[in-house]
């Protein structure tokens, strides 16, 4: 995708920057999941013996991962789950609305899922008449706006309760205005709890998805995920292909770090294990279960062995939680389905670097997201790595847009800086002129105002080294 149609993350971050209550917001809520997490890991050694071991299955299972996904699709029909193979969002998307077509489904209810997120899913059932509600309280909110998640855990994060108060007594009916957390909570309640039953269908995602048993794991707090999965008669679930994990015994560390990692709780309210649908004993549960496998440029990504690392992520978002940047922007300012440090290197090579160029570069690269990272993803070296690759177009490479970021200006500077470089007599021209006229410098040139904007503008020295060392008499060239 050609340069100029590159979102721009730098204008949405300066914007959001002005915005004090956006950052009051996500102070308050990053102080307190930070401090939460740190209480849950108070010995650095297990911490660090976890990590390892949860990195350890992450890796085995990328490693292994063609033979784990056919093994799920064994394991998971024998369960009775129907599996569907979706190479793009388009593709998953239509596999869904013929689903729901098939069986009369006009009404459906979700559990939180980052992977529908990306496929844009509910805006296309809508455009094709099927009602899809967030069951999510988070979700619920920010689809009651309009928005998209600001967080991968906790969308609705960029809010505080006297937001949601307003927003609740706009737009749902008969609501008082009240900003008592309580009673805001069975404001959605009572909607949600009709629609569970209304709902012809319910879509999940899938944290896990276990191969030896073709379990679905799914980790939630509220339980709307657990409605939406066994209220409904049809229940579909949706996932990038590499959430697949070998053996279920392998869930339960990834388990145990994941929570303490996302919201820093010992366990979560609920996990639910999904292996199939009601049998003929049951009570309760879907009468039909369908597992969406996604790809949607994965495999490209899995095809490279350094940025195979990506693909480790359990979505717990604790690289957002301490980032510096996140947390002073907030998602939003992304524009992006993932946000965070995981989305700048995720994002980018699902969209191309080129036209997410400035994602980026929307770093520091000061590490504290490898620090936390349960599952040890290098996002500092991915980024390093995705810069090259932005405007490089290396033989082999698979990343996706490679060499479209690079642009006529950057060409020319850096062919200037290497024909001063190459030439000592144009050298020494050049910084006697710089020396001489430093101070006539403009700071608003096109190539400095990037810098001048937040710093005080470069100021070459009086004179250059070799006429310093030459008026001291020492030797030089």
């Amino acid at each position: 995708m050609p340069a100029e149609t590159e979102i721009h993350f730098r204008e949405a971050a300066a914007k959001a920057l002005l915005d004090p209550q956006l950052r009051a917001n996500f102070r308050r809520a990053m102080d307190g999941l930070i401090a939460k997490r740190q209480a849950q890991f108070p010995d650095p050694k297990d911490l660090q013996d976890l990590r390892d071991l949860s990195t350890a299955i992450r890796s085995r299972s990328l490693l292994s991962l063609p033979d784990l996904l056919e093994q799920l699709e064994t394991s998971c029909a024998r369960n009775g789950i129907q599996v569907h193979w979706a190479e793009t969002c388009e593709q998953g998307n239509t596999l869904i609305l013929n689903l729901l077509k098939a069986r009369g489904a006009t009404k459906l209810v979700k559990g939180k899922s980052m992977v529908s997120e990306e496929m844009h899913l509910n805006a296309f059932l809508e455009e094709h008449g099927i009602e899809a509600l967030e069951s999510d309280l988070g979700e619920y909110i920010i689809q009651l706006d309009g928005e998209t998640p600001s967080h991968i855990i906790m969308p609705a994060i960029h809010k505080n309760k006297g937001q949601i108060a307003r927003q609740f007594s706009q737009k749902i009916k008969n609501a008082k205005y009240t900003e008592d957390v309580d009673e805001l909570t069975a404001m959605a309640r009572q909607v949600l709890r009709q629609k569970f039953f209304e709902a012809d269908a319910g879509i999940s995602g899938v944290n896990f998805a276990v191969a030896e048993t073709g379990t679905l794991c799914l980790v939630e707090n509220e339980g709307n995920g657990r409605m939406s999965t066994h209220v409904p008669p049809l229940h579909i679930a949706v996932m990038g292909l590499e959430k697949v994990v070998a053996r279920l015994e392998e869930v339960a560390p990834l388990y145990a770090i994941l929570t303490r990692s996302a919201t820093g709780q010992p366990v979560s309210t609920y996990f639910n294990l999904i292996s199939g649908p009601r049998g003929p004993e049951e009570k309760d549960g879907p009468r039909e279960v369908h597992l969406v496998i996604l790809d949607n440029g994965r495999s490209r990504i899995y095809g490279d062995p350094q940025l195979r690392a990506t693909l480790r992520c359990i979505r717990c978002g604790a690289c957002m939680n301490h980032c510096p940047v996140y947390t002073r922007v907030g998602g939003h300012a992304y524009e992006a389905v993932y946000p965070g440090p995981i989305g700048k290197i995720l994002t980018p090579q699902l969209e191309g670097v080129g036209v997410r160029h400035d994602l980026i570069h929307g770093s520091s690269l000061c590490g504290a997201c490898a620090e936390v990272c349960p599952v040890e993803i290098p996002i500092p070296d991915i980024l390093v790595r995705l810069r090259r690759e932005a405007t490089h177009a290396d033989a082999g490479s698979k990343v996706a847009g490679k060499g479209t970021g690079r642009t006529l200006t950057e060409d020319l500077a850096w062919r200037a800086w290497a024909a001063v470089l190459q030439r000592p007599r144009l050298y020494r021209a050049s910084a006697w002129l710089a020396t001489r006229f430093r101070r006539f410098i403009p700071g608003g040139l096109p190539l400095l105002r990037a810098w001048t904007m937040s710093r005080t503008k470069p100021l070459p020295a009086p004179r250059s080294l070799q006429e310093r060392l030459r008026s001291e008499g020492l030797p030089h060239v």
